[in-house]
């Protein structure tokens, strides 16, 4: 048995409740096979493979917190300090209610490809809870996160372990999460990252990832001889991810027609009116359906999805395993040049090797959803400083990050003979300043 194969079994007996992770592992180590088969007796020895799928600790704990009735209620909270070899563990905390040890375990393990792949010296980290801040008042939200920071600032700092938000996790509660954890050490610090402007955050930041996803996309379709511009793009989501991914592809030229919610999609073939959404989504708080009020033409649905559509790019936006096997064969059906991933594993394993076999160029998601947490590290370089950068500053260091990460993936697949294959390339040139830098600090 090679050791990729007794590593994917060994992870499979001892997390076999865990299907996320699982996933995560058998899809990031099936690509390592070419360097991981070049370097086999020297990682055997290390330990290598071993190290990597073992997280540095998992931190567990109760969350109580009192709601407007008066009465006390009780989540779970999680952190997974997976890997630091490179820097601070570093990787956003979701509230949601079908959050579980399983579902961080699988982001804090692509986080760490994730961020070595933008350069920046951060490790890999994820965290949260199965609190859903959805139709809670402030003061339960602020409740909430007073709580949870109580258990978790022991085990955070600007050089440890910095957090920063995720679905569920706003600046809202990035900034009730940030005034507990000043309260209780009395330390003024970049501990948390999405800060709001008027307390250390970054211009940018909110953008980021949506802007970073066309940024890749962009150069990817450039470097395989192709224009973004005059491209129809199906978008799906509707949070920060999504609406700034539609409002850095209308300004590169692009047509997108749709986005979605967890109630529905809308489908508006003359283009979204991203000044609606905004207003729905940012403003009022509410659902797609309330898009055919502003656009009495366009199209909303509550069955199926918007992978439906003929379009040539498909950017899954909103969250894990949302694109299967039979959305990949409509796409591929209807003609799709590219696939780009804005949120975290949104193609399935099946659905990307559907996509790949049809020659559909593919970026997967921790090289091109990146751009969030490269700006969230360009957050802490200007915290350390103590300075401010222009929203163009920031703007052209995520461009050139981006664009940057394309190449590192681009080469690496090419290195090791799998030219075009971006998943391979993603996994190998992130493994590979992970993996070095495990070996020179020994074990």
């Amino acid at each position: 048995m090679s050791y990729v194969d007794e590593i994917i079994a060994s992870v499979e007996a001892k997390n076999a409740d865990q299907p996320e992770f699982l996933q995560a592992v058998k899809e990031v180590l099936e690509s390592l096979r070419p360097i991981v088969d070049a370097n086999e007796e020297k990682y055997r020895y290390e330990s290598l493979l071993e190290r990597l799928v073992e997280p540095d600790r998992i931190l567990i704990f109760r969350v109580p917190w009192v709601d407007d009735q008066g009465k006390i209620q009780v989540n779970r909270g999680f952190r997974v300090q997976f890997n630091n070899a490179i820097g601070p563990y570093k990787g956003g905390l979701r509230f949601r209610d079908n959050v579980n040890l399983g579902v961080i375990k699988f982001l804090g393990f692509e986080q760490i490809f994730k961020n070595s792949l933008t350069g920046l010296p951060i490790g890999g980290g994820k965290g949260g809870s199965d609190f859903d801040p959805k139709g809670k008042s402030d003061r339960e939200v602020m409740a909430f996160c007073k709580s949870f920071m109580t258990e978790l600032y022991k085990y955070i700092g600007k050089d440890v372990d910095v957090p920063a938000g995720d679905i569920g996790v706003g600046a809202r509660e990035i900034g009730y999460l940030y005034g507990q954890y000043k309260r209780i050490t009395n330390l003024y610090e970049g501990v948390l990252t999405g800060k709001g402007l008027d307390y250390g955050g970054s211009l940018v930041r909110t953008q980021a990832t949506g802007y970073g996803l066309l940024y890749l996309t962009e150069e990817m379709l450039k470097c395989n001889g192709i224009e973004l511009a005059g491209k129809t793009v199906a978008i799906s989501g509707a949070g920060n991810v999504a609406i700034y991914a539609c409002e850095k592809a209308q300004q590169l030229g692009a047509n997108v027609v749709t986005l979605s919610d967890s109630t529905g999609w809308v489908y508006d073939p003359e283009g979204i009116d991203l000044a609606a959404v905004k207003e729905i989504k940012e403003v009022k708080r509410a659902r797609l359906a309330e898009y055919t009020n502003y656009r009495p033409n366009a199209e909303y649905h509550t069955e199926g999805n918007v992978w439906s559509v003929k379009v040539d790019i498909a950017l899954p936006c909103a969250t894990q395993n949302e694109l299967n096997e039979e959305d990949a064969k409509t796409l591929v059906a209807n003609g799709v040049i590219a696939v780009a991933e804005g949120a975290n594993m949104p193609t399935t394993f099946e659905a990307t090797k559907v996509l790949q076999g049809a020659g559909v160029l593919f970026a997967p998601g921790k090289a091109a959803n990146a751009g969030g947490v490269a700006t969230s590290a360009l957050e802490m370089s200007q915290n350390s400083e103590r300075l401010s950068w222009s929203f163009e500053e920031v703007d052209e260091k995520l461009k050139g990050i981006m664009v940057n990460i394309f190449h590192k993936l681009d080469d690496a697949a090419k290195r090791y003979g799998h030219e075009g294959d971006y998943v391979v390339g993603a996994n190998i040139a992130g493994f590979e300043k992970v993996a070095n830098a495990f070996i020179a600090q020994g074990c």
